[in-house]
């Protein structure tokens, strides 16, 4: 057997049992596609679940509202991949007639979608012959043909995408890209790979040559980016005042008032710059939280610090709520809402 003959015989054999593998809609194929890009499938399918039970067609997401969307993908993070969804499916749905893009070359012309999501819908759902390149396949191929290009590198891409579709099967294409998900997130794992049960150990040249642990190989990462953001908690009637993010990673979530910049700022320079964006006479403020709290981001940490501003402050036409529920925030607020709100 070739390699893919054996990967497609193992995937028979061990296939995971996932809720989008039950049909090939590729409406359905498209929301996992999204929602895996940055999650891990076990995180990923309860995500899944509570969006398509919200939305369980394209017809149903199109007629949605953004608010709507963000609520149910609140907690995946990456929220520009909800809002580009809600952006396909509307235009899906209005100059399509509501039927999805049948091609590799006509679905990666959604808004959202790059070349591995199009090759996925376009190989599970109308067996396009599309070779799939996510983090699992780079992976095996490095460790396969003992690629020393950094999978982190644009420029490497070609090399792999060549390898890709020189080992891509000659029939059941959606099968394939599954199978060699599959593969690797079960076997050719980042740490401690299962090589003594893999089927293709004979073919791998890093298993050969023992030098799998070496394998993907990738460039040092960019120093992340420390910001401090300071929020603030005005209260009115018990109800708390939250604001719409306008821009950046979070656009279009609720969250408190807040002051960023790139270090740690005094208290009665953060009570000046809230005086002076709401036009205060004055403000007392006391801390939440005595330490900052880190939310770390793929290239961003946040340090957070949360305060609680002293007395009733009426300020006309701001939302003040005490449902923060049908407000969708980030990870970051929900938590703190979680764990302080309740209890203050």
């Amino acid at each position: 057997m070739n390699f893919s003959e054996l990967i497609l015989d193992w995937y028979d054999k061990n296939k995971r049992v996932l809720p989008w593998r039950s049909s090939k809609n590729p409406y359905k194929i498209w929301v996992s596609e999204i929602i895996l890009q940055q999650t891990r499938v076990a995180q990923g399918i309860s995500y899944y679940n509570r969006f398509i039970n919200s939305f369980p067609d394209l017809k149903s997401l199109a007629q949605s509202n953004e608010k709507e969307v963000l609520l149910k993908w609140q907690g995946l993070g990456y929220y520009s991949r909800a809002r580009n969804l809600l952006h396909s499916a509307k235009y899906i749905y209005k100059n399509l007639n509501l039927k999805f893009p049948c091609s590799y070359d006509k679905i990666i012309k959604l808004k959202g979608v790059g070349d591995y999501t199009a090759s996925a819908i376009s190989s599970i759902c109308f067996n396009e012959k599309k070779a799939v390149l996510d983090g699992n396949v780079f992976r095996i191929l490095s460790r396969i043909f003992e690629i020393d290009s950094p999978i982190n590198l644009s420029s490497s891409r070609k090399i792999f995408k060549q390898k890709a579709d020189f080992l891509i099967a000659e029939k059941r294409y959606g099968d394939y890209n599954q199978a060699i998900m599959d593969f690797g997130s079960l076997i050719c794992k980042p740490k401690n790979p299962l090589c003594s049960t893999c089927v293709v150990s004979k073919l791998c040249k890093s298993f050969k040559n023992d030098s799998v642990t070496k394998f993907p190989v990738k460039t040092s990462k960019n120093r992340i980016k420390t910001i401090y953001y300071e929020y603030i908690v005005f209260e009115n009637n018990n109800k708390k005042m939250i604001v719409k993010i306008n821009h950046g990673i979070w656009k279009n979530l609720f969250q408190f008032p807040s002051y960023t910049s790139e270090k740690k700022q005094s208290k009665n320079k953060i009570i000046q710059f809230f005086i002076n964006k709401y036009k205060l006479r004055e403000l007392n403020i006391s801390l939440y939280n005595d330490k900052f709290i880190e939310h770390k981001l793929s290239h961003l940490k946040i340090k957070s610090r949360f305060w609680k501003a002293e007395g009733n402050i009426n300020l006309e036409g701001q939302i003040f709520t005490d449902i923060f529920k049908d407000y969708p925030m980030s990870k970051l607020m929900h938590n703190f809402v979680e764990k302080y709100i309740k209890i203050h």
